[in-house]
């Protein structure tokens, strides 16, 4: 029956892939390194789905609700039963992803990963377990156990975040929706009130295809972005934050006092430690945008492979297979490259919007942004 309701959720969704139809980085000239897989998204990993839940409403006393949540299935409609090896790593700690710690010991992740906003991870992991114990009814002992890995970063400027809006529902609604195929981008989801570098953010993905010794993988990467200070933003090497300085999103400097959840997948064969290892190299492409990974940020990356298929609960014992230690080095860039466009995806697809209290956060002028790469050379033609 769930895979039936998977099906019938993936048709209705598949007008509606892209989100405005929104422009990205490449279409306006932004210059990358690395080749992208066909949708240059987290979906190119075989397999892998994603679902959105945007939840906008506009409440008295000038109170809006600017928020949502975004799931990731690394096997689509049979994540429930079958694990993926999985590794995580937090460069600041200044958030939360629920889970981690089991996956930290198993090596292995179990369900979705779920993205919200700060105050919602609550909600949001009930409505993991609620949901999760609808599809199949109880295991042997007569419970589901579950421990589901939620994360999430802070869109209290745009958004009412102690109005508690997102609940449970919203959560089986993004896991219902999730799909392949393209992914919608911006201000959707779990990044429907987010800001990083001052501007207008939110959720990016991007995709790069590796060779190793005569085989192909895929890199995907999926970013929830709400990090960073304008002054130090950087895209494709150019200093574009010192360029455009209007509109900044905060009246008084805040530092780099937000955050960004950053999901890895991967149809290489890697074993949980050499997964969190690729975590890391996530950090990289944060950097290359100009991130410093202040102290008030929350900085939180989780990898996952969906290579071996033999990850079933009834499976006591299982061959596995796993790439050389010498042979990462191209997975590692992978990462740091769809990683660093994954975000500038995130800010290009992004739209201008106003929230809680007429605050407001303008999203990056993509004229502006051409202008400034030509000007150094970096228009790509």
């Amino acid at each position: 029956m769930k895979h039936l309701f998977f099906l019938v959720a993936a048709l209705a969704q598949l007008a509606t892939a892209h989100a405005d139809d929104a422009p990205r980085a490449r279409d306006l000239g932004v210059p990358f390194d690395g080749t992208p897989g066909p949708l240059n998204a987290i979906t190119d990993v075989d397999g892998v789905m994603v679902g959105h839940e945007t939840i906008m409403k506009d409440l008295r006393g000038g109170r809006a609700v600017r928020t949502g949540v975004t799931a990731i299935l690394p096997r689509g409609d049979k994540t429930l039963d079958d694990r993926v090896y999985a590794g995580v790593f937090a460069l600041n700690g200044n958030g939360e992803m629920t889970g981690s710690h089991w996956v930290e010991e198993s090596g292995y992740l179990e369900g979705p990963v779920m993205i919200t906003n700060t105050h919602s991870v609550g909600a949001v992991h009930e409505g993991v377990i609620r949901w999760r114990v609808k599809q199949d009814g109880p295991d042997a002992t007569g419970y589901w156990w579950s421990l589901p890995v939620v994360a999430e970063t802070w869109d209290g400027h745009l958004n009412d975040i102690n109005g508690f809006h997102v609940t449970s529902k919203h959560a089986a609604s993004a896991i219902e929706s999730a799909k392949a195929g393209p992914v919608a981008e911006g201000n959707v989801g779990g990044g429907t009130g987010m800001i990083c570098h001052e501007f207008k953010c939110g959720i990016g993905t991007s995709s790069r295809k590796v060779e190793i010794r005569g085989g192909e993988y895929t890199v995907g990467v999926l970013v929830q972005a709400n990090y960073g200070v304008r002054s130090e933003l950087k895209i494709a090497g150019v200093p574009v934050g010192e360029h455009l300085t209007d509109n900044l999103a905060y009246d008084e400097p805040q530092g780099d006092t937000g955050s960004i959840i950053i999901v890895v997948a991967t149809d290489a064969p890697l074993l949980p430690h050499q997964l969190k290892r690729m975590a890391r190299r996530a950090s990289l492409g944060l950097a290359r945008m100009g991130s410093y990974a202040g102290n008030g940020s929350g900085d939180i990356f989780i990898a996952f492979s969906t290579a071996e298929e033999t990850m079933r609960k009834e499976t006591p014992v299982s061959d596995v297979s796993s790439v050389g230690f010498e042979a990462m080095d191209d997975l590692f860039l992978a990462t740091v490259r769809a990683t660093e466009e994954a975000i500038v995806n995130a800010m290009v697809a992004a739209r201008d919007l106003t929230g809680d209290q007429g605050h407001r956060a303008v999203a990056i002028n993509h004229e502006q942004l051409r202008e400034v790469l030509k000007d150094y050379g970096r228009l790509a033609e």
